[in-house]
């Protein structure tokens, strides 16, 4: 299928001429924002069943890292690996902790990238210097949660850090070559698609790589499904997500990789909306929109 985005699929066939599948793992590391550092409530939305494969496991990295590599060798007859430390904040935890955690890949020569989920309020210069150390053996991504540029949304989800905390993140990653990609959540409650889009033109002009898209799901377990239970709040519908995910790719730079073009979950655990686990289609409904404007990701970029 013709694609008008740079998707995360042609990012790793152009660099590695080959299929690359990721190993989301989990280091069991903790999140401030649960531990009582910032918050003891966390987000809003968050529930790890909803998309993780080993939230709350026992295992070690070595098993996880194991039988990973054994299942997508057998689905997908992939030979190259990612390992992604996803669960939580994977950068919250003394240096030496961090290292005995990444160091765990380097047993395996198949795995060629190390990508690390953690939050922009999470970082400083040693532990930035600690991922750089990586950079010239693995393809080395930091990807930190910024989901929006509003602060009063930041504060209504309950993120606990300020869009300046994304921003100092981003450059200092940036200074030390680190490539940077951020989460980005579409549909938060109160924002506009014009607030959806200032997001979009303020990560244009910052060192951002790669950006993946989540739409606000309500999941079981969560604050958010209580609040949508007593006050509707809205959610958005799948034409309304295509519309807008198309203007805010116009915006970005057309060398942004895009991880993902929108999230899933678990069916047991998601309450709605129920379509976002059709992803097939809705990547369809982005490309033929399009075809209909004649435009791609970056049309709009203004560098």
């Amino acid at each position: 299928m013709e694609t008008h985005y740079y998707s995360f699929n042609d990012y790793l066939k152009g660099k590695f001429g080959e299929r690359v599948q990721r190993l989301s793992l989990n280091a069991g590391f903790t999140c401030p924002n649960k531990d009582g550092k910032i918050s003891e409530e966390g987000c809003i939305y968050c529930n790890d069943k909803g998309f993780s494969h080993f939230a709350n496991t026992g295992l070690s990295l070595d098993d996880q890292i194991r039988q990973s590599i054994d299942h997508v060798k057998k689905r997908y007859n992939a030979k190259k690996f990612i390992a992604y430390f996803q669960n939580a904040t994977n950068t919250y935890a003394p240096l030496n902790r961090l290292k005995d955690a990444y160091d765990t890949i380097k047993e395996y020569p198949d795995i060629i990238g190390l990508y690390i989920s953690t939050r922009p309020d999470c970082v400083d210069e040693k532990k930035l210097d600690l991922i750089k150390s990586y950079s010239d053996d693995y393809d080395t991504w930091i990807e930190y949660g910024l989901q929006t540029s509003h602060e009063r949304t930041l504060k209504f989800i309950n993120r606990g850090h300020a869009y300046h905390d994304f921003v100092r993140a981003s450059e200092m990653a940036a200074e030390r070559n680190i490539k940077v990609a951020a989460h980005v959540i579409l549909g938060l409650p109160g924002e506009t698609k014009d607030d959806m889009l200032k997001t979009a033109e303020k990560i244009a002009k910052l060192p951002v790589s790669g950006i993946k898209f989540h739409i606000l799901h309500v999941l079981k377990d969560t604050k958010l499904r209580q609040l949508y239970e007593d006050s509707n709040i809205h959610l958005m519908q799948k034409s309304e997500y295509v519309q807008t995910i198309c203007d805010f790719l116009e915006i970005i730079s057309p060398e942004c990789v895009i991880f993902r073009l929108i999230s899933d979950a678990s069916d047991d655990v998601l309450v709605a909306p129920k379509w976002i686990n059709q992803k097939a289609e809705v990547i369809g409904a982005v490309n033929e929109e399009f075809k209909k404007r004649k435009t791609k990701q970056g049309s709009r970029f203004k560098g």
